[in-house]
């Protein structure tokens, strides 16, 4: 049921996936335009160091001898990149100045970024909650500007977790591909930190579910809204499910989509992974609280009688 009604309302909301690509097309450049100077004054002598083409090199084969089976080299790849990596490091720690203002400025940069997405995104989620209350069409600039002071603070409290998470998951993969490489053959230690980061991420998003939906559906303060998400226990393991489900299939749909495309297809399957999973935040929510909601013209779920439409 919350599969199926998730896939009638990304399907009724998707002409937001080219405003939201329009948008983050915009913020791309901007953010490409800077990273790309900041690297250019201060890690271009980095990046085109001989260590640093080394691990570059040494990557590269990794990937190919992954495809074809290279058995020979990727049992020796671990020692070798390790080499590597211990003389790159060396060549850093005599240029770490510019390093460490290069790595600050890029960081803030990027989580400026993700706020700046993040205002995007909440404004999706604007328009899919008052679609599924009202089956209302309202403006992207309009949801925009009405939103804009809760969606700043949303995007306050959410870019700085979901950074740290993020580290956090980097460094869950990191140990576990490393430590179970000493046992476990490559190709399974590969799944398995893969796993880890599918597992995380549904984790992370069960967890935060209902936050945006409260917030723009329920009403409820910003704060408030996340401190409920986090304690919310009912339905959790269908949100899990739904959330893994789904997140299997973004990642299907962006890689084949990419790989049969050359890259083209990214442009729609990248903002549609954004409203894929407002569609299940918000469905989850509806369903979670036993309120009717808008599925399709005329179509509605989770209750016996219809909503009021306003």
């Amino acid at each position: 049921m919350r599969f199926r009604n998730s896939l009638h309302v990304i399907i009724d909301n998707f002409p937001l996936v080219f405003k939201v690509l329009l948008y983050n097309l915009v913020t791309g450049v901007l953010f490409f335009g800077v990273s790309y100077t900041i690297v250019t004054i201060n890690l271009n002598s980095i990046v085109s160091s001989a260590e640093a083409q080394e691990i570059f090199s040494l990557l590269g084969k990794f990937f190919t001898a992954l495809i074809s089976g290279d058995t020979a080299f990727l049992q020796g790849f671990e020692n070798t990149f390790l080499a590597a990596a211990g003389d790159f490091m060396h060549m850093l720690s005599t240029r770490m100045g510019a390093i460490i203002w290069s790595i600050v400025g890029l960081c803030l940069l990027y989580l400026f970024s993700r706020f700046l997405n993040g205002l995007c995104t909440f404004t999706a989620g604007a328009l899919v909650g008052d679609k599924m209350q009202t089956y209302s069409r309202g403006k992207f600039s309009s949801a925009f500007f009405a939103n804009l002071g809760r969606a700043a603070l949303y995007e306050v409290i959410y870019v700085p977790l979901s950074f740290l998470y993020t580290v956090l998951t980097v460094a869950v993969c990191w140990f576990l591909f490393f430590y179970a490489l000493s046992f476990l053959p490559l190709l399974l230690t590969v799944v398995l930190a893969a796993s880890a980061i599918v597992f995380l991420q549904t984790v992370k998003y069960t967890l935060i579910s209902s936050w945006m939906p409260r917030i723009l559906c329920g009403g409820e303060k910003v704060g408030a809204a996340f401190g409920a998400s986090l304690k919310q226990g009912k339905g959790f393991w269908s949100r899990f499910a739904l959330f893994l489900v789904f997140i299997y299939l973004i990642i299907l749909m962006n890689v084949l989509g990419a790989l049969g495309t050359l890259g083209s297809m990214l442009f729609i399957s990248v903002p549609l992974s954004y409203l894929v999973l407002l569609g299940v935040q918000f469905v989850s929510y509806f369903e979670d609280s036993g309120r009717k909601y808008f599925i399709g013209y005329g179509k509605v779920a989770g209750g016996e009688e219809p909503p009021e439409v306003l």
